[in-house]
């Protein structure tokens, strides 16, 4: 996934961290996927190329894991509950299980579309 990150300037630095963590936990909070058991991850769209080859990729234990989280997220939401707090995800748990696939697949995606349009030229 490209584009321009100032994730590690705001980590290094303990004022603008200071600043964005509160807004950044207050918008995952709004989200409320957490509060359904899934991860960041679980709840990218897989509508392009790059998440759904990534999401094949998986490790299949994983892949696993992640279909289950999707169930059980539609049966509360079919039921018009949540999970409770013990069952809920927590902060800690919701790591990146597939950003870096993503990421990986990215560069492959984009060094064959550089390997596609090479032009040759005769002397």
């Amino acid at each position: 996934m490209s584009g321009i990150t100032l994730v590690n300037q705001v980590k290094a630095s303990k004022f603008l961290s200071g600043i964005l963590q509160p807004v950044a936990n207050a918008f995952v909070n709004a989200a409320g996927y957490r509060k359904l058991g899934l991860r960041y991850d679980d709840v990218l769209r897989e509508e392009t190329d790059i998440i759904r080859e990534a999401v094949n990729r998986l490790p299949d234990n994983e892949g696993y894991e992640r279909v289950y989280r999707m169930k059980v997220a539609f049966q509360y939401s079919l039921s018009h509950t949540i999970a409770t707090k013990e069952t809920a995800l927590k902060p800690e748990d919701d790591i990146r299980y597939l950003t870096p696939v993503i990421d990986e697949v990215a560069a492959e995606f984009a060094e064959r579309e550089d390997f596609n349009n090479i032009k040759s030229y005769s002397k």
